[in-house]
């Protein structure tokens, strides 16, 4: 099983925000498991700074959304549905609406977005915990508090990045070169936190590998799950009922 050195000498870091720009710059331009050992063990490296950088981006994001949703009302889109057998049910979605409407909306968005911030906190945490128990299992050393550290450090640009990326996806066919960026983000983040599992529990490739992603890929099989009974139950109920409203006189 590898082993990460212990001795490397700890990173200085600046105090404050501009010490948080450092730290995110660091965690997403050196992809090594000794930068998140480095990161990690700083003084400041905390779970309180790391619930905050969360709740922070969280916030932004439904920030942006807010404002998506607002240029989605503007122009008059409405974002299909992906699910077959629904497109009778965009049919029926309001393709846009006044000024007012479009402001009040707008608004609610953006007083709503500290909420967003709230749930990316707790989802992040549940995360996290998953994981590091997972890698407890695998033989790992690591902490809950360094794991949130590192975890946070990559997520906080790449939020931030995605947000600003998705204000683009109204834009006709430039949406498609922007899902395509962000799955590559994706991927890269998804690597980079295996490497901070890595780094942070002082273990080999495979129990990082797996400590990462059985909480995904048993996340992903709940949610297929709920969505496809969710759908059996519902679709036929809604399509009869659009099917009614489309040909009623």
């Amino acid at each position: 099983m590898d082993q990460m050195p212990s001795n490397m000498p700890v990173m200085e870091s600046k105090p404050g925000p501009a010490g948080w720009v450092q730290t995110w710059v660091t965690a997403i331009t050196k992809p090594n498991e000794q930068t998140y050992i480095d990161l990690t063990e700083q003084p400041n490296a905390n779970a309180k700074t790391a619930f905050l950088w969360v709740f922070i981006a969280g916030t932004i994001s439904g920030i942006f959304q807010a404002i998506l949703q607002a240029i989605y009302a503007a122009l008059g889109i409405t974002p299909q549905l992906p699910f077959p057998g629904m497109e009778q049910f965009n049919q029926f979605q309001p393709a846009g609406g006044g000024a007012g409407s479009i402001g009040v909306s707008l608004l609610t968005g953006l007083c709503l977005s500290p909420v967003g911030g709230l749930f990316a906190m707790l989802f992040f945490a549940i995360l996290v915990a998953v994981v590091q128990w997972i890698a407890k299992l695998f033989g790992g050393v690591g902490t809950f508090e360094k794991l949130a550290y590192a975890f946070a450090a990559i997520s906080f640009p790449f939020t931030l990045i995605s947000s600003v990326l998705a204000l683009f996806n109204a834009i006709p066919f430039v949406g498609i070169c922007i899902s395509v960026i962000s799955f590559g983000l994706v991927i890269y983040a998804l690597v980079l936190e295996i490497m901070a599992v890595k780094g942070v529990n002082r273990f080999g490739w495979g129990p990082a590998v797996g400590s990462v992603l059985i909480p995904v890929f048993v996340f992903f099989l709940v949610c297929v799950c709920v969505v496809v009974i969710g759908m059996m139950m519902l679709g036929p109920v809604i399509g009869e009922v659009f099917s009614g409203m489309q040909y009623a006189p």
